[in-house]
């Protein structure tokens, strides 16, 4: 693999929403493919209340190269004040998928 491999979560409030987000990244090279997971309960604490909301997951395969652009795309598009964006290291997958992982998001 010649870039490191990264999955990113991102909770999203609506279908509207994640296929707006998944779109722009898959379009822009910043995402090879972004998976879009209903049926979330989401429990969290903001501006010190408990909140509880219906959500949904983006998991979206990138590079560790692009991440920065994707970051702060998925902030411009992003409906919330503090997005979840949280990205874990892709340490072992099937070759050919990972090289059409790092291909996919070499355009620009």
């Amino acid at each position: 693999m010649s870039k490191k491999g990264l999955l990113v979560y991102c909770t999203v409030p609506s279908q509207k929403v994640g296929r707006e987000i998944a779109s722009e990244l898959v379009s822009n090279h910043l995402a090879a493919c972004c998976n879009i997971i209903p049926g979330l309960t989401s429990i969290y604490e903001w501006q010190d209340k408990i909140e509880e909301d219906e959500e949904l997951l983006l998991l979206i395969k990138t590079t560790e190269e692009k991440y920065p652009q994707l970051e702060k795309k998925i902030g411009e598009l992003h409906p919330y004040d503090v997005p979840e964006i949280i990205a874990a290291e892709i340490h072992r997958g099937l070759a050919p998928y990972i090289q059409w992982l790092d291909e996919t998001t070499k355009g620009e």
